[in-house]
C-alpha cells in the first residue's frame, strides 16, 4: 500500500473511532458506585459484590500479565535477528485489539449478558436476530450503557481474554510475518473475529442453547475458554501459517525439514512459568464470584493438568528422542493447560490430571506430524498446544463432566455431566462435537479468508531480503541483540559455523 493511501486509511479509522467515542460519551450516564450508608443486609450484599469484584479484576490482571509470557516464549523460540520484532507483536496486539473489543467486539459478544455477582444487572442491548438463536449482540458498541463498576470489570477480564486469543497466531506466524500486515488482525480479532463465537457461547448466543433448544445436555459448555479463546485463536494460527508459508530455510529441495533454533530457551521456559502463574486468574476467576468456593476447585485442577502435561510430555519426548526436549516438555505443560481450561469446574482432580496428561503425550506427538508430514512450519507449537489440546479440551466436558457443578448452567436446571457419570453426558458430549465443529468451520474459514484477502490486498509476508537479514533491523530499525553481528550472505560464514541458511546470527 502506498504511504499516501495508508495515511488515508489510518485517518479514517481513527475518525471513526473518535466519532464513536464522542457519541457514547454523549449518550452514557455518569459511572455509578454503590452507597456506603444503608441496612445492616445491604452493606452485607454490597461486601460480597465488592469480594467478587476484587476476585475479577485480579483475574483480569493475571490475564493481562501472560502476555508477557507469551512475548518471552515467542522471542526465546525465535532466532535472534528477529527477537524483538515478535516481542513487539505481542506487546502491541494488547493495544490494538482492545481498542477494537471496545468500539466493537464487546457489544457484539456480551450486549445481552448480565452477571448479578457482580453488580452487573441490567444488559447493555440484546441479541440478534433472537434470544434463542442469537447471533450476535446489538449495543454496548464503546461500552455505552456500561454505568456500573460489574459492567467495567466484566469488560476488563473479557477483553483480557479476546487479547490471549488474538496473540496466539503470532507464535505460528513468526520470523516472516510484516509488522504493517498484523497491526489489521490485531484489529479484526478484537472487533469480529473472536466476539462472533464467542457470543454463540459466552454471550448467550445458539450454542449455548442447544440445550434448551434441542436438548443437549447444557448446551456448548466451555467454562475458560478452551475453544472460546484457545481453540479459535489455534484456528487462526493454522491457517495464517499456510497463508504465508514456512520460513526461508526450513524445508529441504527433498522436502525434509530442518531444525530451526530458537536464540535462548531458558526465556522460553520462564515465559512458560509466566504463562501458568496468569492461568489461575484465567480458570479461577471465571466463577466470576469469590463467594462460589468452586474457585479452589478450579485452582487446583489447573495445577494438576499442567504438572501432568509436563511430566508427560518429558517421557514421551524422552522415548522418543532419547532426551528430554525443553520446548516439548514447555509445551506439554502449556497443552494441558489449554486442555483442562474448558472441563476445570465440572471435573474432579482425578479428571484433570488425566487430561493433562493425555494433552502433553498429545503435543509431542501431533507437532512433528504437522511440521514432517504436513509441512506446516509453526515455530512454536501454537497450533498443537492451542487448537489441537483445545478441542480436546471441548471433548473432555462431555467425557469427564462428573455432574457436581454447573446446576442452571445456560439454562439448563440439571448440572454438567459427562458419559462416565450417566447416560445424559451423551447429549452433552454431542454439544461439544457440535462446538468442535463450529470452530473448525468458522474459526479455520473465516481467518483463512481473512488472511487470503489481507494478502491479496497488500502482500502479509515480509520480503526475503528482510527475512534473510533480520526483522529487527528491516522493519523496526532496532537490533533486539545489538551485540550480536548480522551474516548476510553465507559465504561470509566463518569456517566450522557454515549452515544450509543464510541471514542468520552468530556472536563474534
Amino acid at each position: 500500500m502506498r504511504p499516501g493511501r495508508r495515511v488515508v486509511v489510518v485517518g479514517g479509522v481513527v475518525a471513526l473511532l473518535l466519532v464513536g467515542v464522542a457519541q457514547a460519551a454523549l449518550a452514557q450516564e455518569p459511572t455509578v458506585g454503590v452507597p456506603l450508608d444503608g441496612t445492616l443486609e445491604e452493606r452485607v450484599l454490597r461486601n460480597e459484590v465488592g469480594l467478587n469484584l476484587l476476585l475479577v479484576v485480579l483475574g483480569g490482571a493475571l490475564v493481562v500479565f501472560m502476555q508477557a509470557g507469551f512475548a518471552m516464549v515467542e522471542s526465546g523460540y525465535t532466532r535472534a535477528k528477529n527477537a524483538a520484532q515478535v516481542a513487539l507483536q505481542n506487546f502491541t496486539v494488547f493495544g490494538l485489539a482492545m481498542v477494537a473489543y471496545f468500539a466493537v467486539g464487546y457489544g457484539l459478544q456480551f450486549a445481552a449478558v448480565a452477571v448479578p455477582a457482580i453488580g452487573l444487572t441490567e444488559p447493555a442491548g440484546r441479541l440478534w436476530p433472537s434470544v434463542e438463536t442469537g447471533l450476535f449482540g446489538v449495543g454496548g458498541f464503546f461500552l455505552s450503557g456500561a454505568t456500573s463498576p460489574g459492567a467495567l470489570a466484566f469488560f476488563l477480564f473479557q477483553a483480557a481474554f479476546m487479547d490471549t486469543a488474538a496473540t496466539i497466531p503470532t507464535g505460528a506466524m513468526q520470523e516472516r510475518w510484516r509488522f504493517g500486515a498484523f497491526v489489521w488482525w490485531g484489529l479484526f480479532c478484537g472487533a469480529v473475529y473472536f466476539p462472533l463465537y464467542g457470543a454463540w457461547v459466552w454471550g448467550g448466543g445458539w450454542l449455548s442453547t442447544l440445550g434448551t433448544n434441542l436438548g443437549l445436555g447444557n448446551g456448548v459448555v466451555d467454562f475458560a475458554g478452551s475453544g472460546v479463546v484457545h481453540g479459535i485463536g489455534g484456528a487462526a494460527a493454522l491457517t495464517g501459517a499456510i497463508v504465508l508459508g514456512p520460513r526461508m530455510g526450513k524445508y529441504r529441495r527433498d522436502g525434509t525439514a530442518r531444525v530451526i533454533p530458537g536464540h535462548n530457551i531458558p526465556l522460553a521456559l520462564l515465559g512458560t512459568f509466566i504463562l501458568l502463574f496468569g492461568w489461575f486468574g484465567f480458570n479461577a476467576a471465571s466463577t466470576f464470584a469469590a463467594t462460589d468456593t468452586r474457585f479452589a476447585v478450579v485452582a487446583a485442577n489447573t495445577a494438576l493438568a499442567a504438572a501432568a502435561g509436563t511430566v508427560a510430555a518429558l517421557v514421551t519426548s524422552y522415548l522418543r528422542l532419547g532426551k528430554p526436549d525443553p520446548g516439548m516438555i514447555a509445551n506439554g505443560m502449556l497443552g494441558g493447560l489449554v486442555a483442562v481450561t474448558g472441563p476445570c469446574a465440572f471435573i474432579a482432580p482425578w479428571a484433570a490430571f488425566v487430561i493433562g496428561a493425555i494433552a502433553g503425550t498429545v503435543v509431542v506427538v501431533v507437532a512433528p506430524i504437522l511440521e514432517h508430514r504436513l509441512r506446516i512450519d509453526d515455530p512454536v507449537g501454537a497450533v498443537t498446544v492451542h487448537l489441537v489440546c483445545g478441542l480436546l479440551g471441548l471433548v473432555a466436558v462431555g467425557v469427564f463432566a462428573d455432574g457436581t457443578y454447573g446446576g442452571g448452567y445456560n439454562g439448563v436446571e440439571g448440572a454438567v455431566t459427562g458419559v462416565l457419570y450417566g447416560s445424559a453426558g451423551w447429549g452433552q458430549l454431542a454439544a461439544q462435537l457440535v462446538a468442535c465443529l463450529v470452530i473448525l468451520v468458522y474459526g479455520c474459514g473465516l481467518s483463512y479468508a481473512y488472511f487470503r484477502l489481507q494478502d491479496a490486498v497488500a502482500p502479509i509476508r515480509s520480503r526475503p531480503e528482510d527475512e534473510r537479514v533480520g526483522l529487527d533491523v528491516e522493519e523496526l530499525g532496532v537490533l533486539g541483540y545489538p551485540d550480536f553481528a548480522i551474516i548476510d550472505d553465507a559465504d561470509d560464514l566463518p569456517a566450522g559455523v557454515r549452515t544450509d541458511q543464510t541471514g542468520e546470527w552468530w556472536r563474534p
